[in-house]
């Protein structure tokens, strides 16, 4: 288990946090494993662990919001990713169209409805509708490397047909 971490720990991740209200009561968590999953119908997902205590909420509820966080969010990526931290206490958020905590600073926010959720592993694989998306503010993404935060300093710019790869049009070319 060890090589496997250092291994996948190689591939970098940007980080976000995962929202919803049980209740009355805001309840979210740190995750690193989200991703896009498809363009048509858009579709997103991602990996709570079986042992959250968050992801029943979650479930039960039926939404949530997909908060990515920016560079300069990591004291928000620790509290969110701490078991029993009261996470909202000291958290500014405003709901989004669907009802969940958009937290203030993320780079942007997708409201989601849950889909499907697989059992894979030690986690779950919960497959999200698309249903809202937030506007985009400029900054950088919180990022996970090698076991710690990282950041860009930089972009490089992509020349040609890669430069859109989320909305590449031709995605059977890759088959």
């Amino acid at each position: 288990m060890d090589r496997f971490r250092t291994v996948l720990g190689h591939f970098c991740t940007g980080v976000t946090v995962v929202t919803t209200i049980a209740g009355d009561v805001p309840v979210g968590f740190a995750c690193q494993s989200f991703a896009a999953l498809s363009l048509d119908p858009p579709l997103v997902l991602f990996c709570p662990d079986r042992r959250s205590g968050t992801w029943p909420a979650i479930r039960d509820s039926g939404v949530f919001c997909v908060n990515v966080l920016a560079e300069d969010q990591r004291e928000v990526s620790r509290l969110f990713g701490t078991r029993g931290a009261d996470r909202f206490s000291g958290t500014a958020w405003r709901p989004s169209p669907g009802g969940c905590p958009v937290l203030d600073g993320v780079l942007t926010w997708i409201d989601c409805k849950v889909e499907d959720v697989h059992d894979a592993g030690d986690h779950h694989m919960v497959v999200g509708r698309v249903t809202e998306l937030g506007e985009c503010r400029d900054g950088q993404p919180l990022l996970f490397y090698r076991g710690a935060y990282a950041a860009t300093d930089s972009r490089y710019p992509v020349d040609g047909e890669l430069d859109n790869l989320l909305t590449w049009s031709r995605s059977a070319d890759w088959l």
